[in-house]
């Protein structure tokens, strides 16, 4: 059931709608850019606490977004809201710490492998790319380990800025083909 129907009254869109989930650390920026891209306010966001849904529409979907909170007493929940998803989406501060960024990959690691989620399309952003202290693409791809780890998975790794919100739609817009084409293929069978 769509997370929409939920949460939203009146008649369902004519655009394909997709359910997802949104997790990563406290202070990654999943409620800013989830908020920028709904094109809300970020001005007084402080940390998801449970879970929040928002519905991003774009031009060929729209996008129930389920954030789940990324503190250390709301993580060991997450696996109960997964159900039902049909996309995930990870985020983490490419700008932290190295402690944090080793706690992020070990989170993103164990949704890669998690029983309902191992099948589905991810899109990774590697958010605050414009801190100077940001890490690359190139550099969190390599130490995520993520080719051998998602291999034979469908999954995008991209930088993400709330200071450059095109790059972000894009990275968005790139899942939905790779969720149409998990659409497509479920068709066929």
């Amino acid at each position: 059931m769509c997370f929409r129907t939920l949460c939203c009254k009146g008649p369902p869109s004519p655009r394909p709608e997709y359910d997802l989930v949104c997790i990563g650390l406290t202070g990654s920026g999943k409620t800013s850019l989830l908020s920028r891209l709904c094109s809300e306010a970020t001005d007084n966001i402080g940390p998801t606490t449970g879970f929040s849904i928002k519905a991003v529409p774009f031009q060929n979907a729209i996008l129930n977004v389920k954030e789940l909170g990324g503190a250390d007493s709301i993580k060991k929940y997450w696996s109960r809201y997964y159900q039902g998803s049909q996309g995930v989406v990870f985020i983490l501060d490419s700008a932290s710490t190295d402690e944090d960024l080793e706690l992020a990959r070990t989170e993103l690691h164990s949704a890669l492998q998690h029983p309902q989620l191992c099948t589905l399309p991810f899109l990774i952003l590697a958010n605050h790319q414009d801190k100077p202290a940001a890490r690359t693409t190139q550099e969190i791809k390599k130490y995520f380990e993520l080719e051998p780890l998602a291999r034979g998975k469908s999954w995008i790794l991209e930088g993400s800025s709330v200071d450059n919100m095109d790059a972000v739609k894009q990275s968005f817009t790139q899942l939905i083909e790779l969720l149409e084409d998990k659409d497509q293929d479920t068709s066929r069978i």
